[in-house]
């Protein structure tokens, strides 16, 4: 029978289509050809891209020139623009603000690679520092109120370069989606004085039935109420609201668990299209005590239509259960 799970965060409910069930298999997702021809963001073509303000570099060597690790220059085509006010202003019955923001992309290596997971823990671990520099330079600008740290893997995913990065874009605004998770998490925690965050991790720490991987810091687990095929979330073991708040060996932990639960994806499902995002608390808060940071991993291997936008609700045709145990499966050098 299928099943009806609501997410104990924001109260949405997900159909989990248990007749519909799929194997990693069943999966056809058309691979994509190498795209080939010049690409901007490899070693040696600094100058094709707007100026580094951030880079993590071998010694010796200057911006916008090769040795570097990491680099982060605003993105080209920019959905937001950092100057300027904000102007909020009625238009009739509706309300209208000035397009302001920032949109940032890390260049995640100086090698032409499609996915992170070839590279170094250590490497990892550098694109996460870099993650965290840039949200709190970008918190001093008193007209903004939120970063989403988010990647798109495969064109399917919204990618339009195969070089491996990343993006921030940073609103004067916390979008809908956050501020649901935020105001369902204080509505859990007013009722039972917990952080439902950490309720997950206790509970999905008592069996393993949607665990993926686990860590002295951090839980890799398919969530109860999951919305896509072999969505995957990681969530720190110790509660903290604010990503850039984590500590050095929480970085480089999270490095670890991070690429081995995308190397899992990518051996189970063929390295599909994903998208993953970085949850974390607004600028302008105090630590909160019932919201927890949190990365979401989504593969997309299936397509939204009209009924989910409709009605909101998620068909999801593989149990979370079922997810865990075949990404639990997968060897250590898959994906590679």
């Amino acid at each position: 029978m299928p099943e009806l799970r609501k997410d104990p965060i924001t109260g949405g409910w997900v159909i989990v289509a248990t007749e519909r069930a799929q194997r990693p298999h069943d999966f056809h997702v058309p691979k994509e050809k190498p795209r080939g021809g010049f690409c901007p963001f490899c070693e040696g073509n600094e100058k094709k891209t707007p100026p580094e303000i951030y880079a993590i570099r071998n010694p010796g060597t200057g911006p916008n020139e090769p040795g570097w690790r990491v680099r982060v220059v605003p993105n080209k085509f920019p959905v937001l623009r950092v100057e300027g006010d904000v102007e909020k202003r009625a238009h009739g019955m509706y309300d209208r603000m000035r397009g302001l923001g920032a949109h940032e992309v890390f260049i995640e290596t100086p090698e032409h690679l499609t996915s992170m997971t070839p590279l170094p823990d250590a490497h990892v671990a550098d694109i996460l520092t870099a993650y965290q520099a840039r949200l709190i330079d970008l918190q001093l600008d008193g007209r903004m109120r939120y970063g989403m740290l988010f990647k798109n893997v495969g064109a399917e995913a919204g990618a339009s370069l195969e070089h491996t990065h990343s993006q921030l874009i940073v609103t004067p605004v916390v979008p809908r989606r956050v501020a649901e998770e935020i105001n369902g998490a204080r509505r859990f925690y007013d009722y039972r004085d917990r952080c439902v965050y950490c309720d997950i991790i206790d509970q999905e720490m008592s069996g393993d039935e949607r665990m993926v991987l686990t860590t002295d810091h951090f839980v890799a687990v398919t969530p109860y109420a999951s919305r896509f095929p072999f969505e995957t979330w990681i969530i720190p073991r110790r509660h903290e609201s604010h990503f850039e708040r984590s500590s050095r060996r929480e970085i480089d932990e999270l490095a670890f668990t991070l690429k081995r639960v995308l190397k899992r994806i990518e051996g189970a499902l063929e390295c599909p299209p994903l998208n993953y995002m970085i949850h974390t608390a607004p600028f302008n808060v105090a630590p909160l005590d019932h919201y927890h940071w949190h990365i979401e991993i989504i593969p997309r291997v299936t397509r939204t239509a009209g009924f989910e936008w409709g009605t909101g609700f998620y068909i999801n045709p593989v149990p979370p259960e079922t997810a865990a145990e075949y990404l639990r499966r997968i060897p250590e050098e898959a994906g590679s």
